[in-house]
């Protein structure tokens, strides 16, 4: 491996410049021990807003997330909104952080900076879910919110959302105008040394939004007839551990078990492999509490509280974990079935990923469904252009959910107050929350998916998930294993193709780096980069209309063939 003139370029830019002396010495340190690799992804590039800011793995470099990236980040975006004042007043900025390593070091290093740029500073007392800092630029007339987490990545990662007026993660122009700024900045650049302007904020907006948070129930009295439910909480060493068992508490339920002892906010996350709530292991203490206590629910959340999972205790007495497919479909017909006083023109949101059950949901309610490009940013997008209009539910197959339209982020509190919620509402109906999905399974369809992710690492990874993508762009698939395909979708160039009347269609979403393909038979292939990691993932989703005892067979046999799509 041989590191380029233009990467040794940049390494000696931070050799002499305005860097600090242990940050010098860790690069040379990488020198002397011929760590080539390492320098090369360093340095390779310089870190980029992906999916609404920064996210990469902690450690010296333009390429890592530290002191100085951080640094000139939060110049860059003050710069770019002090460009955006309209008048005399003073600009401010909501600021939240999560549970990991230096998470709380750079949040203070960012508020400072800010501050220095003559923004008032609106800092969490301590680490607040995603939702409570999106709430929070709403409710105190923010310009901007910036939130310290890598969300569920490995303890090596931490990130830098950015959010938006509107209490979204940003989006064009916004995001690309934040890029260009940023890049302008030298280290020299960041403004630091005034602290004047930071508020500490933290009790008074967390009760305003669990006081909101009711207005979203469904069935507020079947809450208080079942208030005892067993529900083991786990915040998997994460932001949730105080708000959400305060949430579930305010809104009726009374017999909370939370893990937040045995796993409390540590950014080393010791006590799981991954602080992901989509992967079972990262429930498994709960489960194993919940076994002991005899608990009917079990819900999960990752650092910053966006995500969440669950586990169901079902009618053989086991606990099985739902997807968030399932949870989100779960979400869709509960609230449609039961909710009264549904609002002006209702609709739904999902991203293209997500499952189509949720489609054939609220078609048969006579209910609109939109469909955005994968990222919560484009759910929140949606909400803040119909404004005409009454929203229901956003949801995305990562376990990302959202009922509450003065957020504008996936909402973990809410998510497992809405659970909690349907729990009750079965146990009402002397069913199981497995029981209640069934049902829909047997008015539907089953769906069933499974997602296939591949990491490729560093440089050389990156261009291997191009070229994937290229091999996939530029060949023409008819069948898939034999099964027509009947439509295609490419999303980076805007086009869909109907592949029975060989019309092309212009598809009505901003460019993005995705295919699909739908088949004869109602299967859906989803091809797409992660925004956020180094991963290319490919999500399978079929349809079984067969009797309950062979349909979970049948899907997975299908595909398992249908993998031989993936070309590495």
């Amino acid at each position: 491996m041989k590191i380029s003139s233009e990467i040794k370029s940049k390494i000696d830019s931070w050799l002499n410049g305005s860097y600090d002396n242990d940050t010098k010495n860790k690069i040379k340190e990488m020198i002397d021990n011929e760590e080539e690799k390492e320098l090369i992804d360093s340095f390779y590039k310089d870190l980029e807003f992906g999916t609404g800011g920064l996210r990469g793995i902690m450690g010296v470099g333009s390429n890592r997330m530290n002191n100085y990236t951080v640094g000139m980040a939060t110049q860059g975006l003050a710069n770019y909104v002090l460009s955006q004042k309209k008048d005399d007043s003073t600009l401010s900025v909501a600021l939240g952080f999560d549970s990991r390593n230096n998470s709380k070091e750079f949040a203070n290093r960012v508020a400072e900076i800010l501050s220095s740029n003559g923004m008032n500073v609106y800092l969490y007392d301590d680490i607040r879910p995603i939702s409570l800092l999106s709430y929070a630029v709403r409710q105190l007339n923010c310009m901007a919110g910036i939130v310290i987490t890598a969300s569920h990545n490995p303890k090596e990662y931490n990130g830098y959302k950015v959010y938006w007026s509107d209490g979204a993660q940003v989006i064009s122009p916004h995001d690309k105008n934040i890029i260009n700024e940023v890049s302008k900045v030298k280290v020299e650049d960041i403004k630091l040394g005034d602290a004047s302007r930071v508020k500490i904020i933290g009790e008074e907006i967390e009760s305003a939004y669990i006081d909101e948070l009711k207005n979203y129930l469904v069935s507020p009295l079947l809450i208080k007839k079942h208030s005892d439910i067993k529900i083991v909480y786990t915040p998997i060493h994460g932001s949730g551990y105080k708000v959400v068992p305060t949430a579930l508490k305010s809104v009726g339920f009374n017999s909370i078990i939370s893990l937040e002892d045995i796993q409390k906010p540590d950014g080393n996350f010791p006590t799981v492999e991954s602080p992901n709530p989509e992967e079972a292991k990262a429930l498994k203490m709960a489960i194993d509490k919940a076994k002991e206590v005899n608990a009917e629910l079990v819900m999960g959340t990752d650092p910053d509280c966006d995500r969440m999972g669950c586990a169901i205790l079902n009618s053989k007495n086991e606990y099985e974990i739902l997807s968030g497919n399932q949870i989100g479909s779960l979400f869709a017909y509960y609230i449609l079935s039961n909710k009264k006083n549904i609002g002006k023109n209702p609709y739904i949101v999902k991203t293209i990923v997500t499952t189509e059950l949720a489609k054939s949901i609220a078609e048969s309610f006579n209910i609109d469904i939109y469909d955005t490009l994968t990222g919560f940013k484009w759910i929140a997008d949606k909400i803040e252009n119909k404004k005409d209009a009454t929203y229901l539910l956003g949801f995305e197959e990562s376990f990302g959910y959202l009922i509450n339209e003065n957020v504008r982020d996936k909402d973990g509190v809410s998510s497992c107050v809405m659970l909690a919620e349907i729990a009750a509402y079965c146990k009402e109906k002397s069913i199981s929350i497995i029981d209640y999905l069934d049902s829909v399974y047997e008015k539907y369809g089953f769906y069933y998916e499974e997602t296939v992710s591949i990491t490729k690492k560093g440089s050389d990874g990156a261009k291997e998930i191009n070229d994937m993508m290229s091999y996939y762009r530029n060949k023409t698939i008819s069948d898939i294993e034999g099964i027509k395909v009947v439509k295609s979708f490419d999303y980076e160039n805007k086009v869909a193709y109907d592949n029975n009347t060989n019309e092309k269609k212009n598809i009505d979403l901003p460019k993005s780096n995705v295919l699909q393909y739908i088949l004869e038979d109602s299967t859906k292939i989803t091809v797409r980069p992660s925004g956020t990691e180094p991963k290319i993932k490919f999500y399978f989703e079929v349809c079984i209309k067969e009797d309950k005892s062979k349909r979970v067979g049948l899907a997975k046999e299908k595909i398992a063939k249908l993998k031989s799509f993936i070309k590495e």
